[in-house]
C-alpha cells in the first residue's frame, strides 16, 4: 500500500484489481469502465441503509488483486488554459481537462460516442449545434448524446471540467 497527501488538481488512474481508498473530507470525480462486481476489503466500519455493517468480500477479492506495484500512481500532466489536456487515454475511455476562461468550440465529429462532462469548478454554458443550451455549474455533470457533432462551451468567468468519452467499441467478454 501507499499513501498520497493529494494537492487539488492530481489525477490517478487506479485499474481494475488495484486496492484503493480515500481519506474523509476528500473530493475526487470517479470513472469507472461497467462492471457489476466490487469487493469490499475494509470499510472503515461503515454501516448500510438498514444500520447494519457492510458485507465485506475479503477472500474473494485476494484473487482479483493486483499486485503489481507501480512507482508513482499519480498522472503526470501539464495543464493548459483555453485547450483540452489528455489526463488518462486507456482502451476503454479518455478524459481531458479543460480549463476554460473564454468560448471554445469541441468537434465530436471523428468520435463515435457519448461525451460526459463533469463541472469542478465555476459555471458554463454548452449549446449544440441544434441550439439546446444547458448550464452546468461546480459539482454537476452532463451526458452529450453520441450524435451530437459540435458543441460550443461558454464561460463568464471561468469552468474547470473534465471530458470523458469512448474512443472505440470493446468486443465482449
Amino acid at each position: 500500500m501507499r499513501k498520497y497527501d493529494i494537492q487539488s488538481d492530481d489525477v490517478f488512474l487506479v485499474n481494475t484489481g488495484c486496492v484503493h481508498a480515500a481519506k474523509a473530507g476528500a473530493f475526487f470525480i470517479e470513472i469507472q469502465q461497467t462492471s457489476d462486481i466490487t469487493y469490499r476489503i475494509y470499510d472503515y466500519d461503515r454501516v448500510g441503509a438498514d444500520g447494519k455493517k457492510r458485507e465485506l468480500h475479503t477472500e474473494l477479492a485476494k484473487d482479483a488483486i493486483d499486485y503489481t506495484i507501480l512507482d508513482n500512481y499519480r498522472t503526470v500532466y501539464s495543464s493548459e488554459e483555453n485547450k483540452p489536456v489528455i489526463l488518462e487515454s486507456t482502451r476503454y475511455f479518455t478524459t481531458e481537462l479543460l480549463k476554460l476562461t473564454k468560448h471554445i468550440v469541441r468537434d465530436f465529429s471523428k468520435i463515435d460516442s457519448f461525451v460526459v462532462y463533469v463541472c469542478f469548478e465555476g459555471s458554463c454554458r454548452i449549446t449544440d449545434e441544434n441550439n439546446n443550451r444547458v448550464e452546468i455549474k461546480q459539482g454537476e455533470s452532463i451526458l452529450i448524446p453520441a450524435i451530437t457533432q459540435t458543441i460550443n462551451i461558454e464561460t463568464d468567468n471561468k469552468a474547470n471540467l473534465l471530458e470523458t468519452y469512448i474512443l472505440k467499441q470493446i468486443d465482449s467478454v
